[in-house]
């Protein structure tokens, strides 16, 4: 395992604590305390792959990553390809969210089938103390989109008389929340004489 070292501008390859001391050697401003080897080589011995910051100055540090890069040129040459499978990853959450709003949001008039799994605040009568229990509700309602028909799921829950106002709800944007649109006027009676609504814990 070698070692990248950079302090601002200065930037070197270490293939041992001994180059990399030899490195913050020729940096003039660095004064290097008696114990900097080995906190070095406590570093590049150890299981940590964080990075690791060496303090040389009041507010002034030489960062010290762990790689098997055996040249500069080659670090470097990987942490472009890093930032970029990080920054295509990021993307690729980012539409993720934007593809699940967009569904949550599209707008479908009609009766749909709703099921939110929520932290239900409950009072155990043995000992009077309270707790969480994971609670599902199913309803079919009528909504203009899935959003809607979450907002209206959870303010029906909020003014229930059986929930206790500390129960935690999650986002409509969570696996806690399933849904289906169940159409418009063609199914509206058949669901209608069949809504149910429950909630079991």
């Amino acid at each position: 395992m070698n070692l990248y070292v950079r302090y601002f501008d200065h930037e070197a390859l270490a293939t041992s604590v001994d180059e990399a001391m030899a490195f913050l050697q020729t940096i003039e401003e660095i004064k290097l305390e008696s114990n900097t080897a080995s906190r070095i080589s406590t570093f590049l011995n150890s299981s940590n792959l964080f990075p690791f910051r060496l303090k040389v100055s009041y507010s002034n540090y030489v960062l010290f990553l762990k790689t098997e890069a055996e040249t500069l040129e080659q670090f470097k040459e990987e942490e472009a390809k890093r930032k970029e499978q990080k920054a295509e990853r990021v993307s690729t959450m980012a539409e993720r969210k934007k593809t699940i709003l967009d569904a949550l949001n599209e707008e479908k008039i009609g009766w749909w089938d709703a099921v939110l799994t929520f932290k239900r605040v409950i009072t155990m009568p043995e000992t009077g103390k309270c707790k969480y229990i994971d609670t599902r509700f199913h309803v079919r309602l009528r909504a203009l989109s899935a959003m809607d028909a979450y907002n209206r799921l959870i303010k029906h829950l909020q003014g229930r008389s059986d929930v206790d106002p500390r129960s935690q709800f999650p986002s409509a944007k969570s696996d806690k929340f399933e849904y289906t649109y169940l159409g418009n006027e063609t199914l509206a009676a058949e669901t209608a004489s069949s809504a149910e609504e429950t909630i079991n814990e």
